[in-house]
C-alpha cells in the first residue's frame, strides 16, 4: 500500500512539474527589408549647382 501511494505521490509531481513550460519561447526579429529606388534627385542638384557656378563664373 505504501509503495502505491509513494507512486501515486510521484506521478502527480512529475505531472505538475512538467505540465508547464517554464522557458520563454524564442522569438526572432523580423528582419524587414526594403529596396531603396534610386532617384535622379541628386543628379538635378549638381547639374543645376554646376549651371549656377558656370553662371556666376561667366557674369
Amino acid at each position: 500500500m505504501k509503495k502505491l501511494a509513494l507512486a501515486a505521490v510521484l506521478s502527480v509531481a512529475a505531472t505538475t512539474a512538467f505540465a508547464g513550460n517554464l522557458e520563454e519561447p524564442v522569438v526572432e526579429p523580423v528582419i524587414v527589408e526594403e529596396d531603396t529606388a534610386g532617384t535622379g534627385a541628386g543628379w538635378i542638384v549638381l547639374i543645376m549647382l554646376a549651371a549656377l557656378a558656370a553662371v556666376a563664373a561667366a557674369g
